[in-house]
Formats: structure tokens, C-alpha cells, sequence
């Protein structure tokens, strides 16, 4: 028999597993009640929460066009 796509989605009880090892019990979708996910990346790790820093690398790419286009550019106040 074909699922109705009316249907809610099933929402069931999953444990997330930190990277440091932390886990927490959260609603989703994911798997059945009782799946684990294991994150590669989460909070504790990723530079956009800890503060890290990231090395912009540019090989004459768009950064270089648009520093040689605007970069001389004075703004008045």
C-alpha cells in the first residue's frame, strides 16, 4: 500500500553523539527510535563556533579580480 504523502513525517527519539563524546537525546526524523548519529563535526570542533581562524586562498581567483577592480576605491563619509 502507498504512504499517504499527506502524512506527517515520522518524529521518534534519537541519540546525537558529540565528537568530545557528549551525547543528547533529540526528536527526528533520522533512522528508528533508538538510532544513534555520530557527528563528524559539531560545535565543540567547528572554527564557525570556536573562534578558529580559516587561510582564504586565492590563486588569481575572484578575490584578485575584485581587488583589482575596487580595491583602490575610496568611500567618503
Amino acid at each position: 500500500m502507498a504512504r499517504n504523502t499527506t502524512e506527517h513525517p515520522d518524529y521518534h527519539f534519537i541519540k546525537v553523539v558529540m565528537t568530545n563524546g557528549t551525547e543528547f537525546t533529540t526528536r527526528s526524523t533520522y533512522g528508528k527510535e533508538g538510532d544513534s548519529i555520530n557527528l563528524d563535526i559539531d560545535p565543540s570542533t567547528h572554527p564557525a563556533w570556536t573562534g578558529g581562524t580559516q587561510q582564504l586562498l586565492d590563486r588569481g581567483g575572484r578575490l584578485s579580480r575584485f581587488n583589482s577592480k575596487f580595491g583602490n576605491m575610496a568611500f567618503k563619509k
